[in-house]
């Protein structure tokens, strides 16, 4: 009832803050031409909305690029082009691969094989890392919500039959196990170019300044920093379990049952696995090419099969491969069930962007921060950034602040006369790593939801691994800048 209370009350809030704060960013005089000025306090507008929820992201992002156009800013068509964005289609594409591979089971089996290995059950941390590294890596392919969702029972399974042999310890087990699921799956998420919205709409901006980054070398950059994120997290964990102990026979008897649970593999699966692998070889085939120093090569597969033309055609591809006589292995009704709000949100944040960069705004912005900052902070400059960008999704969507300061970061960086591909990738990582409120991320509210987790515990370690990860992602950037 409180959270009910507490959500209507935020959307009054916003319903009141959003306006009055654009009409005080309208009349404070500044150096701006008229659109500018106009467009930073629909920024403004829109950024309440964001933050209290009035409306759905997507329509607050639409809402503010439709006043841009009534505003006579933007015409209708130069407004509304990102909506054929080449990422809009990754997006699709990728959302009904992971959709066929929740759907059909596939994760799941892919879950229960891996755990069920004997390295993974002989004491509680391998029981855990079995468990996050499951979550670590399916979230680079499928949503990190479903993956949390998905291995939620799995989880609680487990720390029931502990409680019932009355275990002792158990309640740390129980809430470093479900920590570590929700924790690993937002970290994975962020080691590929689809594994989060985030990724894409910060890909989308980097292009939008031409740097087309690839599918690979997204990978091979971010995986290090995501991988050393994940072995913090469970180093934190290991110290904090080790006086806890358990039957690995009973543990590996309850996995075998699941297993046993689990149907014989099922066309859907199978058509599933051969399009999901064909997808992710020619996502990779062009970065190899480029890799091994093939630029003609290179240039021919992401001239005629980009991304987006993958994720399509695959997506094409589940639809037509049968499952029986009758139906596809995706059917129209999966197409109801896609994450369309996140997708229009990309169209409608791009454009914002956009107007941000083309009146001027984020030069603007830029100007007045960079002359706060001389050479020699830069170091900590990128720091900050990052820190802040973590703290700031704990209380906000990721991909609304995502979409709201990118432009306005790169404006700053162009003014300080700093390469903006590797700070602004490392903000868009940082983006994921928002791990100490429920609210912060869907994975944290499902397995609070589970009451195993008091809050105040969370808020710690989450504390705790958003200054780890600022710290590891701002290492890696230098490095990568260096």
């Amino acid at each position: 009832m409180r959270i009910k209370q507490f959500e209507e009350k935020k959307k009054t809030i916003g319903l009141f803050l959003a306006p009055v704060l654009a009409a005080i960013i309208y009349i404070i005089p500044m150096e701006l031409s008229k659109e500018a000025h106009i467009v930073f306090s629909i920024m403004g507008f829109c950024l309440v909305f964001w933050l209290t929820e009035v409306i759905p992201l997507s329509m607050t992002a639409f809402l503010g690029v439709s006043l841009a156009v009534v505003l006579g800013i933007v015409s209708v068509k130069e407004a509304f082009l990102s909506l054929g964005h080449p990422v809009i289609l990754l997006f699709l594409g990728s959302f009904l691969i992971a959709q066929a591979m929740t759907k059909h089971g596939l994760d799941k089996r892919f879950a229960l094989n891996l755990l069920s290995k004997d390295f993974f059950l002989k004491s509680p941390i391998r029981l855990i890392i079995g468990f996050s590294i499951i979550a670590f890596l399916l979230s680079m392919w499928v949503s990190n919500t479903a993956t949390t969702a998905m291995l939620l029972p799995l989880v609680l399974g487990i720390i029931h039959m502990f409680k019932k042999n009355r275990i002792k310890d158990i309640e740390s087990f129980a809430i470093f196990a479900l920590l570590s699921v929700a924790y690993a799956a937002s970290i994975g998420g962020a080691s590929t170019l689809i594994g989060t919205p985030t990724n894409l709409i910060g890909a989308g901006f980097l292009k939008e300044e031409g740097y087309d980054i690839d599918f690979l070398k997204w990978f091979l950059l971010a995986f290090p920093i995501t991988f050393t994120s994940y072995i913090a997290l469970m180093l934190y964990i290991k110290f904090h379990i080790r006086n806890f102990s358990f039957d690995a026979k009973k543990i590996k008897q309850l996995i075998k049952e699941e297993k046993k649970k689990l149907p014989k593999v099922s066309r859907g699966e199978r058509n599933t696995l051969f399009v999901f692998s064909l997808a992710a070889f020619l996502w990779i085939l062009p970065g190899l090419a480029n890799l091994f120093g093939n630029q003609e090569l290179y240039k021919f597969l992401k001239a005629h099969i980009p991304e987006a033309i993958v994720a399509v055609l695959a997506a094409i591809l589940l639809f037509l491969l049968p499952v029986n006589k009758h139906e596809g292995t995706l059917t129209s009704s999966d197409l109801k069930e896609l994450d369309w709000d996140t997708i229009l949100l990309f169209g409608g944040g791009i454009a914002l962007g956009k107007l941000i960069i083309k009146t001027g705004l984020a030069a603007y912005i830029g100007k007045k921060i960079s002359a706060l900052i001389s050479p020699e902070m830069i170091i900590f400059f990128i720091f900050i950034l990052i820190f802040s960008m973590i703290f700031l999704t704990e209380v906000s969507s990721n991909t609304a602040t995502v979409i709201t300061f990118v432009p306005i970061l790169i404006g700053v960086l162009k003014e300080l006369n700093v390469d903006l591909f590797y700070p602004i990738f490392g903000v868009i990582i940082a983006a994921s790593f928002a791990f100490m409120l429920p609210i912060a991320t869907p994975p944290n509210a499902i397995i609070y939801g589970s009451k195993f987790i008091p809050i105040n515990k969370m808020a710690k370690v989450g504390f705790f691994m958003n200054l780890i990860g600022s710290v590891i992602i701002t290492i890696f950037i230098l490095i990568y800048m260096r």
